[in-house]
């Protein structure tokens, strides 16, 4: 019988491909930081949220010890980590991908019915979904579902199965779920601002009458306005970009600017942070009117 690759074979096929790679314990979780890292005292690592100086040779700080160099995974420091490790993990952000991790069949036939297809993996309970591309990290946008990119690590399960493709604004969206509503206990970001309204002065380009735009964006508001929970920044999103698309035949200026604005207000209404609010609804923009990336 063939008996398993070590994982510490595995993370160096990888590394070679450009994967940054980190051994995990019994339980899929990380080696835990040692004694100079514990709490982050050593001031974690140069590329963490909150930046520092750690050096340590130890693979400390979990999916911020990620690493390609076959130097540092063959070290006497990660050697006793390899020696305890049950499996592999990754950074799928230091690879420039994403991973929708679907925790659930429910969650699979979700994304099966709203996300592109793309390359597949099979998980114990699930499956994770790789795409081309970087984003925020986020648990829980969806029931069963959550994002590990930028500040996250995967478990090695595999090539997996499938062309993956890039990331789709669909994917992006969702991660509006998780900064949707504050914490209990905490207000809103800010309150939103006095805006202009739109009419026709501003405008002069539109090819739509006035009740069609006022119908499309009241309409649009309302949906915002419903998800007090969860879901507002997504909400926005979509809002945005389906305003910008009705526009791609008008020769413009069709005041989209003062729309935005409105639809920015009707998310940070419900809770949603002003800025995550302006990325949104810019993204939204840009994506219905062709520009996306």
């Amino acid at each position: 019988m063939t008996q398993p690759t070590p994982p510490a074979r595995v993370a160096l096929t990888l590394a070679a491909a450009g994967v940054p790679v980190l051994p995990l314990r019994h339980g899929k979780v990380p080696v835990g930081n040692c004694p100079a890292c514990t709490r982050n005292a050593c001031g974690g690592r140069p590329n963490m949220k909150t930046s520092g100086p750690c050096t340590c040779p130890a693979p400390c700080h979990a999916w911020a010890a990620a690493t390609t160099d076959p130097t540092v995974l063959a070290s006497p420091a990660w050697a006793s980590a390899w020696r305890e490790a049950d499996g592999v993990g990754y950074h799928p952000g230091g690879a420039r991908l994403t991973v929708v991790d679907l925790d659930t069949p429910a969650a699979v036939a979700w994304a099966q019915r709203n996300l592109p297809a793309t390359r597949t993996v099979p998980t114990t309970r699930g499956q994770h979904w790789i795409y081309q591309g970087t984003m925020p990290s986020g648990n829980a946008v969806r029931p069963g579902i959550d994002i590990k990119s930028r500040s996250q690590y995967a478990r090695w399960l595999g090539p997996g199965t499938g062309r993956m493709v890039l990331l789709p604004s669909a994917v992006r969206a969702l991660s509006a779920r998780e900064e949707a509503t504050p914490p209990p206990g905490e207000g809103v970001a800010s309150s939103p601002r006095e805006r202009s309204a739109w009419d026709r002065a501003v405008a002069t380009g539109c090819r739509h009458t006035d009740a069609y735009l006022r119908t499309g964006l009241e309409r649009g508001l309302a949906r915002i306005r419903q998800h007090t929970e969860s879901g507002a920044g997504s909400q926005a999103f979509g809002v945005a970009r389906f305003l910008a698309a009705q526009h791609t035949a008008c020769p413009g200026p069709c005041g989209l600017d003062i729309l935005a604005g409105h639809i920015m207000d009707a998310a940070v209404g419900v809770g949603v942070p002003e800025d995550y609010a302006a990325r949104a609804v810019t993204n939204g923009l840009s994506e219905g009117s062709g520009r996306a990336g």
